[in-house]
Formats: structure tokens, sequence, C-alpha cells
């Protein structure tokens, strides 16, 4: 016995003097491509997406179909960065299990087309991946062994895709996100213009040292659909922390006009809400993934879960709100009322139906902002 566990700790040893973690910067001022645009890597390694200036994704493809988000592959979500913002700069973090390629690239509008793609052990084609996303010709054939199925890069990582709600989650999970809210008064021309200045700038860190916070809620657990607290008030310079339960859940910021609907996908004026991603935790899961946003101004958040599998848990109730006025029109029980008129599960508008739909498709299986395992993926948000 004493000899095995030796050998563990030793084993143990070795893996870890071997892991390496690989940086990797992603966009920047008038810069679209991720740099380096591709790495070598062994399993254990991490390679870790740090995000600069503009508004960009790390989204997983496939070589076939470059600037296709992947079913059941990772995706950062859009990370905004201004462009007098001098960081720290918030990062994904991506675990290496084998040393299949990993096709990746930025679903911004046009970044993928200009070549804005990235790969891990992807070999000699990655000249082929980059051409094929450009629309190029190329030369070089592409073979099965090339081409990675979804099958196969979705053993790679621990997300399932967004529509199940079954999918056991691995019994590890180490994922930490950092997000800046965006504030609802910034304004954009589309999702693909660049938040701006004012909806990124942080608090000073005199400020919010002396008043910061972070405030605890707990998404679903065994058989909840609810965010415990759904209704909290929180200061400028205050974090949130979103620690995700059993069962599958997000949390996407929306509005109240549209509670079951992403911010990203329901605002006018292209404003880009948070969005965890969807957060699979096994029922006997022992460790759970936060993800975590930080407030920039006193104005209401309104949010809810966009799991609709197999019922839209926004309709259920599953919404949360951040300094709702509760003695106005707006407050959280009118935000949580009209959630449920407008998406319950015994609705039939087609209106119900829209938000369903929209609040499902809008990542294939976001993380995204995301996730997962120390043994099989970890995609998060970080700060560095």
């Amino acid at each position: 016995m004493f000899s095995l566990a030796a050998a563990l700790v030793s084993l143990a040893g070795i893996m870890a003097t071997r892991c390496a973690e690989l940086q990797v910067t992603v966009g920047g001022p008038g810069i679209l491509q991720f740099n380096p645009e591709s790495v070598t890597a062994n399993p254990g390694d991490t390679v870790v997406f740090s995000f600069r200036q503009e508004n960009h994704t790390v989204t997983q493809s496939s070589f076939d179909n470059p600037c296709q988000a992947l079913d059941g592959g990772f995706d950062s979500g859009f990370v905004p960065i201004a462009d007098n913002d001098t960081g720290p700069f918030p990062a994904a973090q991506f675990t290496v299990t084998d040393t299949n390629p990993v096709w990746v690239f930025c679903r911004q509008t046009g970044h993928c087309e200009q070549g804005m793609v990235f790969a891990i052990n992807p070999g000699d084609q990655f000249l082929a991946f980059q051409s094929a996303a450009m629309g190029l010709n190329v030369t070089n054939s592409t073979s099965s062994s090339n081409s990675s199925s979804a099958s196969d890069i979705a053993s790679s990582t621990a997300a399932p895709p967004v529509s199940s709600q079954s999918s056991v989650a691995p019994s590890v999970v180490t994922v930490t996100a950092t997000v800046t809210v965006p504030e609802t008064s910034a304004s954009a021309s589309s999702e693909s213009s660049t938040a701006s200045a004012s909806a990124l700038a942080s608090p000073s860190s005199s400020t919010a040292a002396s008043i910061s916070a972070d405030h605890q809620v707990v998404v679903g657990g065994s058989n909840e659909l609810v965010f415990d607290p759904a209704n909290i008030t929180a200061n400028v310079g205050d974090t949130i922390t979103f620690q995700f339960m059993q069962k599958n859940h997000t949390a996407t910021q929306s509005s109240f006009a549209s509670p079951c609907v992403s911010l990203s996908e329901s605002s006018t004026n292209g404003q880009v809400g948070f969005d965890s991603g969807f957060m699979p935790v096994a029922d006997d899961a022992t460790s759970f993934p936060t993800f975590t946003i930080q407030i920039n101004d006193t104005s209401p958040i309104w949010a809810f879960c966009r799991q609709t599998n197999p019922t839209s848990h926004c309709g259920s109730g599953m919404v949360f709100s951040v300094n709702a006025v509760e003695d106005s029109a707006n407050n959280f029980a009118a935000f949580q009322t009209k959630a449920i008129q407008l998406n319950g599960t015994n609705s039939t508008s087609s209106s119900s139906s829209t938000n369903s739909d929209n609040g499902t498709t809008r990542m294939r299986i976001h993380y995204d902002a995301s996730v997962v395992t120390a043994i099989v993926v970890i995609f998060g948000l970080i700060t560095l």
C-alpha cells in the first residue's frame, strides 16, 4: 500500500512538472488575430486566451467549417474590451486532454473571414484551415484524419449541447469567470461594435476597495429552478458571484421588457449583456463552477436562466435582479410575473415560442463565457 501511494505521488509530481501554460492574446487595438495563431500542446497543458481591445470570442469550430460554431464545442461568449482599457484583462482557460486538433475562431461578424482563427495541435493543416476561413483556394486536401468531427471534439470538452439538461458533468469543476457588466445606458451601433469605454470602465481602485463586497448567489440545485437570493441590492464596485448547482443552468443578462431573451439579442442599440454560458453540474457533484460580474452603477440589472429543456426555466420563474426599484412598477415581482406570463410552459403565444428559441440558440454551447473540468476540460473566464 505504501509503495502504491508513493508511486501515485511520484506520478502526480511528474504530471505537474510536465504541464505547461500557453499564453494566447486575442485581438488588440486594430488587431484581428490570435497571437500566436497556433500552439502545440500536450495533455494536461492549459491554453490561456487573454482578451484585448474590441469585442472578440474564443469559439470552437471544425476543420471543415472554420467560421461556424461546433455543436457541443466551447464558446467564451463576447468579451468587450474598451480601447482605453489597460488591464487587467479577462481571459478564458482551456485544458488540453489529448493531442487531437482543436479548431477555434472569433465569431464576431467578419473577423473569422479575415483570418482570425486559432488551432491547438494543427500539425501542417493550420494554413489550410485559415485559408478555408478566408474563402481562399488551397491545394492540400482534407482527409478525415485532419477534420475533427463534433463527436471527436466534444469528447475533449465537458460541455453538452445547450438543450441538454441531463448530461452528466464531470466530478471536478474548477471554473471562475470574471466579467464587467456593461451599463444599461451604453450604446453601440450593433453587437459587432465595441462597447463604450464608460460601459467597461471599472470603478477607481480606491473607491472599490472601500465599499466593494461580494454577493453570493446560488443558481439551481436538486430539482430547484431558482436563483437564491433572487433579488439583491449592490453598490458600485461590488461583485456578484453565481455558484451553479445541480442540473444545467445559465446566468444571462436580459431586460425588463424581455425577461427571457438575452440582452444581446433584444437590445436595439447593440448592448452586449453578460452570459455565463451553460454550466452542467452532476447530481453527485461536490465542486461547483462560479461566474462573477462586477457592478459599475446602481441601475437595475435583470437576468434569467436560458435553459429550455425540458421546459423553460425562465418561464418557470427562474429570474434574478440587482437593484430593482421595489416601489416602482418595474420591481422584481413584476419582472418575474412577466417572465412566467410571456414564457411559461402553458403559454401558446408566438412571442413565447420566439423568446424561448432565441434564448436557446444564441450560443450552441456557450460557457463563455464558461467551463469545464480539471480532468476533461476547463474553459472559464479569469482575470490575468
